[in-house]
């Protein structure tokens, strides 16, 4: 099993179990992680915006056409800002640190 760090809005780090094949934000909604994800994961809103720690975001896939539109929706974005109901864990991605909107990072 993989592990993921999230940043919280209060800057706590909290590092969970990330099983392999989930969306990185059914992982936070199964962790009780502040993450709305209203859609549900359908690809459109974009209440589930992270901010990935650069290094990492080097290692996910392209970002689609249809997630930069959604992504224009949503506040506080960075250059490594994504949609995490768009990243599924992977092996690849074991480690990876994400920051919630606001929350305060180091990068």
């Amino acid at each position: 099993m993989a592990k993921i760090t999230f940043i919280e809005k209060d800057g706590t780090r909290t590092k969970v179990d990330a099983p392999l094949g989930l969306s990185i934000m059914e992982i936070a909604q199964k962790n009780n992680i502040e993450m709305e994800g209203a859609c549900g994961g359908c690809l459109a809103c974009a209440t589930c915006h992270v901010s990935v720690e650069p290094d990492w975001y080097k290692k996910l896939d392209d970002i689609s056409e249809d997630e930069e539109d959604m992504l224009d929706m949503a506040f506080d974005l960075t250059k490594s800002s994504r949609l995490c109901c768009q990243v599924i864990m992977t092996e690849d991605l074991d480690g990876i640190i994400v920051a919630l909107p606001t929350a305060p990072r180091s990068w």
